[in-house]
């Protein structure tokens, strides 16, 4: 196969700028996220007129999260432009969820003029100090002519092992020398096969297994590889569980999926992998949450023989030392899997039926019922009627999620965006970048009140370039979470959590989308229709009484029960 050749640009002039935004078109960047700054205005000149489309933010953070949600969809770096200073601490939020939830991403902030580096001018910082622990590398790009060397070397680092962030600071004046240089090739991502003997020995290990599970999570996923491990765990009838926020790696209605390893989890769920005598780990690390706090799983030696699969090396016996190691990515490991069969009838067949009835039982909204008029295992169930199985549901942090990741049934890749990393205002700014990449994709947003505030300017966003998401607004006038865990820890003792919030159907109507109010469970369906039928952003703003603080708990129920242990 003979390998493209550079560009015939290698005989022109071009300035800084202009050299940077071809690097991104020979990469296939189609689209980015920014807040405008001085800092870099002669990208901003070189992208008029391009090929790749701009979307303009209201705050840096929300913009870096676009960009993180469409890495996280595609397997492509999300690309992000903001200003120096200010406009890169605002984005570090997305950066930080780049790197918990392994996204390919690269954020271009722009630098102070390079004779004035070290003498701390206006919005100055050192960004290898600044991003050093949460990026996969960071650069700072003193001459032009460097350009597409170090702008190829951020696309492989950004997707390669672990993907991750990458951040690339741009010296103002850099991007307005001229320079004569050669683009790029484009990219390529390199895949990690495991080997034949590697794949024998899991399947040995799974012949002579009793009650093993498959545990699923991490990035470098595809449609395709969803399908060979669907096939795999058919085959096997292997127990699946998906990792917390990873629930689009496997379909909720196969018979063979038993849960999602999230907060407040199914109890039999952890029943079911403790005893098991295999676990098989593809793509993910066990961070704190899917292992529960590091109890999941005994640190060093867990007491389950582990088979970790995972794309980098590094994570491989970190905290965990595994019966078997395997270096693959996801994709690379699932077309291996064609070869791992068995090849007698498997005994563990009602292994499997006992975990999805588990998973059947604990996402059952009949019985769910929670203080107020507005019921959400009722809601849940109607958006199960009518939604369509691959809109891309975007969450925040908070209470609330608890009802999509506990209710909704995932059923197809790339339909998921939330952060394993916790992140406020999460939700919204990831909608209007699952949005501008697929808007044929419908796209429902599940907020808090307080998770709303913290992105809700990226509405406006979303008015401006007429993507019509809806955003679920749940309103229980506080900071749920954490009032939960006050209760819990100081009962009675209120503090620092209550909010007097807008009128949030006022305000989508304000910025020229459609609002809604919901008091009850009867208004939500026709409010919901009016909103899908309306062909703007819209917000349901849905109240919710404060005594219902999770679908089976109240904040009254939670004080009791601390009181009495005091």
């Amino acid at each position: 196969m003979t390998s493209p050749s550079p560009s015939s640009n290698a005989a022109a002039s071009r300035t800084g700028g202009q050299i940077l935004v071809q690097q991104l078109i020979t990469h296939g960047v189609k689209q980015l996220f920014c807040v405008p700054g001085e800092s870099y205005l002669a990208v901003l000149d070189a992208l008029h007129g391009a090929s790749i489309a701009v979307t303009v933010c209201r705050q840096e953070g929300g913009a870096a999260m676009m960009a993180e949600a469409q890495g996280k969809l595609t397997g492509r770096p999300g690309i992000c432009f903001v200003t120096r200073g200010p406009g890169a601490t605002n984005a570090s939020a997305g950066v930080h969820i780049a790197h918990q939830d392994s996204t390919p991403m690269i954020l271009f902030v722009g630098q102070v003029a390079r004779g004035a580096l070290g003498r701390e001018a206006f919005q100055e910082l050192d960004y290898g100090a600044v991003f050093g622990t949460m990026a996969k590398w960071v650069v700072e790009i003193d001459d032009p002519a460097r350009v597409p060397e170090l702008i190829s070397r951020a696309f492989h680092v950004a997707t390669s092992g672990r993907p991750g962030p990458v951040v690339v600071a741009l010296p103002e004046d850099m991007l307005t020398e001229a320079a004569t240089v050669a683009d790029a090739l484009p990219y390529q991502v390199t895949e990690t096969h495991p080997g034949t003997a590697q794949m024998s020995e899991l399947a040995e290990r799974l012949s002579v297994a009793k009650q093993p599970v498959a545990i699923l999570g991490g990035s470098r996923w595809s449609e395709q590889a969803v399908r060979e491990f669907t096939a795999f765990a058919e085959a096997w009838s292997l127990p699946v569980y998906c990792s917390f926020r990873r629930q689009m790696l496997f379909p909720a209605t196969h018979a063979c999926y038993g849960g999602d390893l999230g907060l407040g989890v199914n109890p039999k769920l952890l029943a079911r992998i403790r005893s098991s005598d295999l676990v098989l780990v593809l793509g993910g690390r066990l961070s704190e949450v899917p292992s529960q706090g590091y109890e999941l799983f005994a640190i060093p030696n867990p007491v389950q023989p582990l088979v970790h699969v995972h794309a980098d090396a590094d994570e491989l016996g970190r905290l965990y030392r595994p019966a078997q190691a395997i270096h693959a990515t996801p994709q690379a490991f699932t077309a291996a899997l064609a070869s791992v069969r068995p090849t007698a009838a498997v005994s563990w067949a009602a292994h499997a039926e006992a975990a999805h009835a588990e998973y059947l039982a604990w996402s059952d909204t009949a019985p769910i019922r929670i203080p107020g008029d507005l019921q959400m295992g009722q809601v849940m169930q109607h958006l199960k009627e009518v939604l369509p199985a691959d809109t891309i549901f975007c969450n925040g942090a908070g209470n609330f999620a608890t009802w999509i990741h506990r209710f909704w049934p995932f059923t197809t890749y790339a339909s998921q965006l939330a952060p394993t990393s916790g992140s406020m205002g999460y939700g919204l700014p990831a909608g209007v970048g699952g949005k501008r990449l697929w808007p044929e994709r419908e796209v429902v947003i599940f907020a808090g009140d307080g998770d709303f505030l913290m992105h809700g300017q990226e509405f406006a966003t979303a008015v401006q370039y007429g993507l019509p998401i809806i955003v679920v607004l749940l309103d229980n006038a506080m900071y749920g979470t954490i009032r939960m865990h006050q209760e819990r820890e100081y009962p009675g003792r209120i503090s620092a959590t209550a909010l007097k919030n807008p009128d949030f159907k006022a305000y989508a109507q304000a910025f020229g989308g459609h609002g809604e109010r919901v008091t009850s469970t009867e208004e939500f369906a026709p409010a919901l229709a009016r909103a899908r039928a309306s062909g703007l952003p819209s917000v349901l703003h849905c109240l919710i009484d404060p005594e219902a603080i999770t679908p089976t708990g109240t904040l009254q129920g939670l004080r009791n029960a601390a009181l009495a242990k005091k």
